[in-house]
């Protein structure tokens, strides 16, 4: 059982539960490319090169593309996240400890689905896209170079692109007039009335843009921090087939089981999935500076 419930005794007035500030559960897998109901620990995903056409004589053989075909492995891990709830500390509560837990246990799996995806997207081996902090015209000109890469790498601009930035990259974005400006932006993409698009993506340039501290370094204070844009089909996420397997978004669910020998029941949620790099050309990193202050002009 979580050995700080005693905690909870004293305060018998308050019965909501307020957990630990965290980020909620994943959002990032609906980014990438997926693959459900897998048996096995591993599953593949297809990746096709790309085609030339040619000219012919007339009546004569058409030359094939050939077309490359590559078998693109994905190895799934199974992670679980569970916790005891003794008996007779429930009747010493107001709050439902056995539902609290349950929640904390679905958001700890989400942020491990998101963690395995970034993992994969920090895999890439395409240039960097360095980001400059020193004047608002820098970060705009940040933005743009983000999605110059994809233009360049010939990336389809068929609005599945998507980028990932640290809290203090997409607080100074705000700062550009482009991205943040009623002339610009339509209504409901706004920044300055939703705030940061936590759990959610706003559009901007046809990429899809949100604000997510599960990236490397994304403290609020270093100078390593990383950022990435990516199309959804160069990012491939896969949950095995299990029931109730976390992996898979399904609705927030535990396993309860009562242990008489420990007169106590344990709350348990369990995940089977795994990411992986489909297309390397399809990923690139944006060094951010997350030290750096915002810019005033």
């Amino acid at each position: 059982m979580s050995t700080s419930i005693s905690t909870s005794f004293v305060v018998q007035y308050e019965q909501e539960v307020k957990h630990l500030f965290q980020r909620q559960g994943g959002y990032l897998r609906p980014a990438v490319r997926v693959k459900d109901g897998v048996k096995g620990s591993s599953t593949t995903f297809q990746k096709i090169g790309k085609g030339t056409a040619t000219t012919k004589a007339r009546h004569g053989v058409i030359t094939p593309m050939n077309q490359t075909h590559t078998a693109v492995s994905c190895s799934l891990s199974d992670f679980y996240a569970g916790d005891w709830v003794d008996k007779l500390d429930e009747a010493k509560i107001n709050h439902d400890e056995r539902m609290a837990i349950a929640m904390g246990g679905a958001w700890a799996l989400g942020r491990k689905v998101d963690d395995q995806i970034i993992t994969a997207l920090d895999s890439t081996s395409q240039t960097a896209v360095s980001w400059s902090f020193s004047t608002i015209a820098a970060v705009e000109n940040s933005l743009l170079s983000s999605i110059k890469s994809l233009d360049q790498g010939d990336v389809p601009n068929d609005g599945q692109r998507f980028c990932a930035l640290s809290p203090n990259a997409y607080a100074a974005a705000m700062k550009v007039t482009s991205f943040a400006n009623s002339q610009y932006v339509s209504p409901n993409n706004q920044p300055f009335e939703q705030g940061q698009p936590v759990f959610g993506w706003r559009r901007w340039m046809n990429v899809l843009w949100t604000s997510h501290t599960g990236l490397p370094n994304a403290d609020g204070s270093s100078s390593g921090t990383k950022g990435f844009v990516w199309h959804r089909s160069a990012v491939g996420y896969a949950t095995a087939m299990n029931a109730g397997n976390s992996a898979a978004n399904q609705a927030v669910s535990a396993d309860i089981t009562w242990h008489g020998d420990r007169a106590a029941h344990f709350v348990n949620h369990m995940m089977s999935g795994g990411a992986c790099l489909i297309d390397d050309t399809g990923v690139f990193e944006l060094t951010l500076d997350d030290s750096a202050s915002l810019p005033t002009s």
